[in-house]
């Protein structure tokens, strides 16, 4: 096992209620935040009966609801911006996510936006929020993205060339209700996509650059791998690597679902400090390019960034294999462990297998190292050299060659 960094921190939610029934319950942790309420959710969810539930036990409460359940995946700008002129009309004390990573995402710049309404461009980046926002309760309906405890929010807007990201403290939910019954209709292939995307967030946060060495003056939202992020990313490699191959297979599986959906808090627990770096960093050029989901091209790139970096991870990569309880957890095992988990749950091979042209490449480099906040977190310097060979590799689907 590698040394952990000397110094540890955690930005979490001041409440995370787990376990299966938890969602019986939200409508109490929501009540505590006022009594206007906006739900965000899609269509979809908005018709199933827990969320029917929670709806009218918050109406029958005497709370006032509005339900906006037109939730885009990517959360484009303009749906964004409809959603928070609706809830200013509205005048909410709380803000409900209710679903995927989208929903979440969204109810947390619903959120931003009413507290503060200015042009959502100003808070791009990291550490930009000027304040406190509405509070936010966030209860996923998949396990995959960590957003019920994390202090980012992803959106697309069409004057970007990628997708961009809010980063702040000020953005984590006050509340989490974490129920893995809620889990359970997801659809195999966002079973799959969500869930290595999962163990990414916790492969990622593991294997960060431990920069965090010192208090600084001013911390950033992502501060690198810590002591206290180390452990919770472990326990999400061991849950999602034993139960997400299941989890696809067969999704009325509970046991399995409500490990994926502990992995998944954890993982957010862990990156929401710790941060992600290279698989990341990577697949915003490569979503945009090929329209394809985030986590299947994070769960894609991710054997190749770990090859390229072995050699500043051996430790990392033989912890990793042990969670994953591989019998020799060394580089190699778990590099190949990784890989057949990847292949197992039915993520491509290559990039070129997602309609990517080797004429792209150049330009996907070139995107990749413009997102500074997460190539800066990688285990090595995040170099032209570096990323041309993952992205390279990634394409012609063959191992990455280890860089020092």
């Amino acid at each position: 096992m590698p040394e952990l960094p000397p110094f540890g921190l955690l930005r979490l939610p001041a409440e995370i209620r787990f376990g299966v029934g938890a969602a019986g319950t939200a409508a109490a942790v929501v009540e505590r935040f006022g009594r206007r309420v906006l739900l965000c959710t899609d269509r979809i969810l908005s018709a199933t009966p827990a969320f029917r539930s929670l709806h009218a036990e918050l109406e029958g409460r005497g709370h006032a609801v509005l339900v906006l359940d037109d939730v885009q995946a990517e959360l484009p700008l303009g749906s964004v911006l409809a959603a928070a002129e609706l809830a200013r009309g509205f005048g909410p004390d709380v803000v409900v996510g209710y679903g995927g990573g989208s929903a979440l995402d969204l109810a947390k710049l619903v959120a931003l936006l009413v507290s503060h309404p200015r042009p959502v461009a100003d808070f791009y980046g990291e550490n930009r929020v000027p304040g406190p926002v509405l509070p936010v309760v966030a209860i996923p309906t998949t396990a995959g993205t960590g957003s019920e405890v994390t202090p980012v929010a992803v959106l697309s807007d069409p004057d970007r060339a990628l997708k961009v990201g809010v980063s702040d403290p000020a953005l984590i939910p006050r509340a989490a209700v974490v129920d893995p019954q809620l889990t359970v209709g997801a659809p195999p292939a966002v079973t799959a996509h969500s869930g290595i995307d999962a163990f990414v967030h916790a492969v990622e946060s593991f294997t960060a650059s431990g920069r965090f060495t010192e208090w600084p003056e001013t911390l950033g939202v992502f501060v690198g791998r810590n002591r206290l992020s180390s452990g919770l990313a472990l326990d999400a490699v061991r849950l999602v690597s034993g139960s997400l191959r299941t989890a696809v297979t067969d999704g009325s599986d509970l046991a399995a679902r409500t490990d994926m959906a502990l992995g998944s808090l954890y993982a957010g627990m862990a990156f929401g400090t710790a941060g992600t770096h290279l698989s990341h960093a990577i697949q915003y050029p490569v979503g945009t390019l090929t329209r394809t989901p985030h986590g299947l091209g994070t769960g894609l790139l991710l054997p190749f960034v770990l090859e390229a970096c072995a050699p500043a991870i051996g430790a990392e990569l033989v912890g990793i294999g042990t969670a994953m309880g591989l019998p020799d957890p060394s580089v190699p095992a778990t590099l190949a462990a990784v890989r057949a988990l990847v292949a197992d749950i039915g993520i491509p091979g290559s990039l070129a297998e997602l309609g990517m042209q080797r004429t792209d490449l150049p330009r996907v480099v070139e995107l990749s190292l413009g997102v500074t906040r997460l190539v800066g977190n990688a285990p090595l310097p995040g170099s032209a050299e570096l990323v041309t060979e993952i992205v390279t590799a990634a394409f012609e689907g063959r191992p990455a060659r280890a860089l020092a």
